[in-house]
């Protein structure tokens, strides 16, 4: 129960890795605000599977790229809860598109990556800065991908949005301590439904080049997230890869 009595908000966790950091926060005793903008259906499984772990939980629907609705999400959870001990920044948006066809990446998909995955987080931080500062302590993690380390992933767009969230990272962990530490995670080829069609074939194949011997899983990501928020005291500007080895 290392986090007992402390509030989370996790963008993005209807699914997946913000599911997986949802369910391993819950059961070490945090409270939890699971977020979502389109998967409704899913974000109401999750809340009820982390408040069958047995702690406090809301679900707040809000598209983190919109200013208005990020500040309602955390109104809601400040009514709610009273306090933001910990934000994780999950909420992820790409197309799949070569990096050589720069025709297909338009302009439109461009700025909603970006807005998405650069300005949400920003967004979300701005917002709950303050709150971490009157309380003097507070843990923001983003969730970034190797894809903003190395010239490879779904799109150059998301590549770029994640090189800046790296820096964005390293900008507010400068700027926001002592009382507020800011890491980030970078995943590696993780499976979640962002790969809907990996067969068993092609996943032994992938796990092949994984100096580690297999791919990533959410649970992965949500124990590296669970390390930063409450066993990193001494910990920021960092961004942890996680994909096994494969990066080098």
């Amino acid at each position: 129960m290392r986090l007992q009595g402390k509030v989370a908000i996790i963008t993005g966790s209807a699914t997946g890795m913000g599911k997986a950091t949802a369910l391993a926060f819950a059961r070490e005793g945090a409270k939890v605000v699971i977020n979502y903008s389109r998967s409704e259906k899913e974000a109401k499984e999750t809340l009820a599977e982390v408040k069958a772990v047995g702690t406090e939980a809301i679900l707040v629907k809000a598209d983190i790229s919109k200013a208005d609705e990020v500040q309602a999400l955390v109104d809601r959870t400040m009514a709610e809860f009273g306090r933001i001990d910990i934000l994780v920044n999950n909420a992820g948006f790409t197309r799949f598109i070569p990096l050589a066809d720069l025709d297909a990446m338009t302009e439109d998909i461009w700025d909603r990556t970006l807005a998405v995955n650069v300005k949400g987080p920003w967004l979300c931080a701005k917002a709950v800065v303050p709150i971490m500062q009157q309380q003097k302590g507070g843990v923001i993690i983003n969730n970034a991908s190797n894809a903003g380390m190395r010239p490879t992933g779904s799109s150059i767009a998301y590549c770029a949005s994640k090189a800046a969230l790296i820096h964005l990272t390293r900008c507010l962990a400068n700027t926001f301590g002592p009382y507020i530490r800011v890491n980030g995670i970078a995943p590696g080829y993780t499976l979640t439904r962002w790969h809907p069609n990996m067969t068993p074939e092609l996943i032994e194949q992938r796990s092949k080049a994984v100096p580690l011997g297999r791919m990533g899983t959410p649970e992965d990501i949500a124990r590296t997230a669970l390390f930063l928020a409450c066993e990193s005291d001494f910990v920021t500007g960092q961004t942890i890869v996680v994909d096994g080895g494969k990066s080098v």
